[in-house]
């Protein structure tokens, strides 16, 4: 905690200073006022106010790309042109050092040691490399369900094609009575065979959080490695990959922790590093190097160096309040909802199993023709999910959303019902 509360003092003493004006939208006015203290609604209407929002429509699918707040954006341009006019000086000198600064405070964010800790492009670069790196060998397991992110399910077809793997699929209900209710799911898959399994610390299209500590401590009981796709975790809630006790975790910081697309997290335990086989080859390393699951060649090195930028931001907030305020703004509108004729809320009810994504669906239509309904008629954009039991739109708020906003959504859910 002292570390959090050092790196909250830096945050805030980063963004005390000046920031460049250039780029900016015309109807974005950058505020003169300073942030308030404590949790009421006149804080995150200062929240709000750094965020350049499209009024076409209210933005209620936040959870694919949540865009970057002006004071960090503003930052990120400072970092391109600094990159740009410096050139090769910059790309032969102090990169590395300032990548690995960034990785060290993105480590120290989700509790994990920064030797096990690097920077990637997005969460399915991180889990991918996993997935693909893995020593499989012919008639070897891989474990996950069928609600699980597309690209990772998607690897494990490939690898089983390419080495004679087998995949076992499962399905997680949306409404489970108990933590060890899917623990069983997963446990009851297993065999001598089975290597690696992969689960989702959230849900992507559902938001159900699922009981990752239980099923690691079970997995690891039966010698099996876990994955974890913390796509949608990392910036939105607690992540203390320590406590998690899993053997490798990625997700993609272009979500909550709103970092430039393109910023991504690796972290795998240290007695696994030599497991895996490097996507692309790089200079010699030792086994256990961290850095050489790593190497991508030449990419677009501001894009690390706004994740800290990210990162001052998310601290000028507090992790636990963000927090806080997510599943609120979900609680808000997904409690007016679940008992209204023909409505279906595909997230479980319990408060601790979901936060700020939820997903709702109307019995008498189809999840595009709802999609496509709100924006049309209502003005709210969100994406229609039809697939793994999941027939609903997936509501994603961000922390500038208002509960005005969301009773436009509420009302509009409940014409539709009708």
């Amino acid at each position: 905690m002292e570390k959090r509360q050092f790196l909250k003092r830096m945050g805030q003493a980063s963004l005390a200073f000046p920031l460049l004006s250039f780029g900016l939208d015309k109807n974005y006015v950058a505020p003169s006022s300073a942030y308030p203290v404590g949790d009421d609604e006149e804080f995150w209407k200062r929240i709000r106010q750094d965020y350049l929002l499209k009024p076409d429509y209210i933005n209620l699918e936040n959870g694919y790309y949540n865009f970057i707040p002006q004071p960090v954006l503003h930052k990120y341009q400072r970092h391109i042109e600094t990159i740009n006019y410096e050139a090769s000086h910059y790309m032969r000198t102090v990169q590395w050092d300032n990548k690995a600064r960034v990785a060290h405070r993105l480590a120290a964010l989700v509790n994990a040691e920064p030797d096990t800790t690097v920077i990637t492009r997005n969460a399915t670069e991180s889990l991918d490399l996993v997935i693909c790196g893995f020593p499989w060998k012919k008639g070897d397991e891989a474990l996950f369900a069928e609600q699980d992110y597309g690209a990772m399910r998607q690897q494990f077809e490939m690898v089983s094609k390419r080495y004679g793997t087998k995949n076992k699929i499962v399905s997680i209900p949306n409404h489970p009575e108990s933590d060890e209710e899917i623990v069983a799911i997963y446990e009851s898959n297993i065999t001598n065979k089975t290597k690696l399994i992969m689960v989702s610390q959230m849900i992507n299209i559902t938001g159900q959080i699922l009981p990752v500590r239980k099923i690691c401590d079970m997995a690891h009981a039966h010698g099996v490695d876990v994955l974890v796709d913390g796509a949608h975790c990392v910036g939105h809630i607690d992540c203390d990959i320590k406590e998690m006790d899993c053997d490798y975790y990625g997700s993609s910081l272009h979500k909550w922790l709103s970092a430039p697309l393109g910023a991504g997290l690796l972290v795998v335990k240290k007695d696994k590093i030599s497991k895996i086989w490097p996507l692309l080859a790089d200079y010699n390393r030792e086994p256990n190097d961290i850095g050489r699951l790593n190497h991508i060649g030449t990419h677009p090195v501001a894009t690390d160096l706004a994740i800290g930028d990210a990162i001052d931001y998310l601290d000028i907030m507090g992790l636990d309040r963000k927090e806080n305020r997510m599943r609120y703004l979900q609680r808000y509108w997904s409690d007016q909802l679940r008992d209204v004729p023909n409505i279906v809320v595909n997230t479980p009810s319990d408060e601790q199993r979901s936060c700020g994504i939820a997903n709702i669906g109307i019995s008498t239509m189809k999840p595009k023709q709802v999609e496509k309904t709100l924006l049309e008629e209502y003005g709210i954009y969100t994406v229609g999910v039809d697939y793994a039991n999941v027939q609903g739109c997936r509501i994603t708020p961000n922390v500038y959303t208002t509960t005005k906003e969301l009773d436009v959504f509420i009302a509009a859910m409940k014409k539709l019902a009708s």
